[in-house]
């Protein structure tokens, strides 16, 4: 048995919102159980290239707010890490 884990995690500096609270960590984390090594391999090689795309369509969107002047790209912070572990 593999465990696919992936922890992904954003923070938005609150001059880029309404709210005024401090940075804010907010964690998302998944476990998905695998028959095989292979198996797991595979749905992270997937999982991975939909997170760099989702990557790439934000730092596009920051952009169009970036030229508006509504939003810089160091306000946002994301990370995520994408790891088959034996169970």
């Amino acid at each position: 048995m593999w465990i696919l884990m992936y922890v992904f995690s954003y923070s938005v500096s609150p001059v880029a919102t309404n709210d005024r609270a401090e940075w804010r960590l907010q964690p998302t984390v998944v476990f998905q159980e695998f028959t095989s090594e292979d198996r797991c391999r595979s749905a992270k090689s997937k999982l991975e290239e939909s997170l760099k795309q989702a990557g790439a369509k934000l730092r596009s969107a920051l952009g169009d707010l970036q030229a508006v002047g509504k939003v810089g790209s160091h306000e946002i912070i994301i990370a995520y890490d994408v790891e088959c572990l034996p169970k």
